[in-house]
């Protein structure tokens, strides 16, 4: 079984974040950069289908060189060896376009990535990439099992469960429930540092889309109190300031 797993290196969720050049470029000055923790767990799942010798997994980025910590993580955590692709993830369908290329000659048998990532929340790249191999996408999975050439995955859909079938190849986007996510030992970390990281050039493609400048969210205005018995003041106040009525 040879697998691919796609990693974004994301801000820790801790991250403040803020931006430049009039709003138009993240600032990365002191941001602790982490994986994608949905990204982990599709990981993880990976590396509990491959124990005991029944396959290998390859994990995948786009990004320039101050990704490779990320990637090595991710070596140390379990993954065999890492492809990066040296160019910045301009946005979702440059990235699919990147991952889909490297792919489609690798023999891997499924490809996973983590349901979305957590600095854009998109959950486009794993429907996108399907597209672009014409193989099966399944997004959001909570549970995913493989026995020789069928997968079997589940998950939740309004009011109760989906279970599907699919054969390999095929591309699942993973949610929380399908593994948890694994602590790299102090083995895992000496072995990141010689395991094969290989470094390709990007494939040209026209750009779809422009980022014209980012925005924080307002912040949250003052607590304004109402006396129990005023329910008329506080119709008024859900009325005319607050408008969600």
């Amino acid at each position: 079984m040879k697998v691919l797993v796609c990693i974004s290196n994301v801000p820790d969720t801790t991250t403040k974040i803020a931006f430049t050049d009039n709003n138009t470029q993240f600032n990365t000055a002191g941001v602790q950069y982490i994986i994608n923790p949905y990204d982990e767990i599709a990981l993880a799942r990976a590396i509990e289908l491959c124990e005991g010798g029944k396959g290998t997994i390859t994990v995948i980025n786009v990004g320039d060189a101050s990704t490779e910590p990320t990637i090595r993580k991710a070596l140390a955590i379990g993954a065999d060896d890492a492809i990066r692709v040296n160019a910045a993830p301009r946005d979702a369908y440059f990235v699919a376009k990147q991952i889909a290329n490297v792919a489609k000659d690798g023999g891997y048998d499924f490809i996973l990535t983590g349901r979305e990532s957590i600095d854009y929340n998109g959950s486009q790249v794993a429907a996108m990439v399907g597209e672009f191999l014409s193989i099966p996408s399944i997004s959001i999975i909570k549970k995913l099992a493989v026995e020789g050439d069928k997968a079997t995955l589940e998950r939740e859909i309004e009011g109760g469960k989906e279970v599907i079938e699919s054969p390999l190849p095929f591309i699942a986007s993973c949610a929380e429930g399908v593994a948890e996510p694994k602590i790299p030992n102090m083995r895992g970390i000496m072995s990141a540092r010689t395991k094969p990281l290989a470094v390709i050039e990007a494939v040209e493609i026209a750009k779809v889309a422009e980022v014209k400048s980012y925005d924080t969210p307002a912040p949250r205005g003052q607590v304004k109190m109402i006396a129990a018995d005023d329910a008329a003041k506080l119709v008024d106040a859900l009325h005319s300031e607050a408008k969600v009525i």
